[in-house]
């Protein structure tokens, strides 16, 4: 599967952006979908997930109730909502795919990855 992220951009703190990732071959229905992020000199972390049954999703304690992910399976695609944004939320954002059943968030357990959207937010 191939994975294509967008939907980033500068945006001032508060504002809002909403990221997609797109697949092409298999459809995504077939996997646990997740976002994650990396900063600057940071290590990628988990940002959110969504079972392939739809219904089930984490997210990482530093965007819950801020951040939403959803996805639409008749247009193979992966949805990451993200309002009021912080600074600290700047990171380049990264969709990726496990081949798994259940939802994780851990890096090594995704299978496949897109090649990033970068998010900048300003104070």
């Amino acid at each position: 599967v191939q994975l294509q992220a967008s939907g980033g951009g500068l945006v001032q703190a508060g504002a809002s952006l909403r990221l997609s990732c797109a697949g092409s071959g298999p459809k995504l229905s077939r996997y646990v979908m997740g976002w994650f992020r990396q900063a600057p000199g940071k290590e990628r972390e988990f940002v959110a997930v969504i079972s392939w049954t739809v219904g089930t999703t984490k997210y990482a304690d530093s965007v819950k109730g801020r951040f939403t992910i959803s996805r639409d399976n008749a247009k193979n695609t992966v949805y990451l909502q993200m309002n009021s944004l912080k600074p600290e939320d700047t990171a380049v954002y990264y969709c990726a795919a496990d081949k798994g059943t259940r939802i994780s968030s851990t890096r090594d357990d995704y299978d496949y990855w897109g090649q990033g959207t970068q998010v900048t937010v300003s104070s």
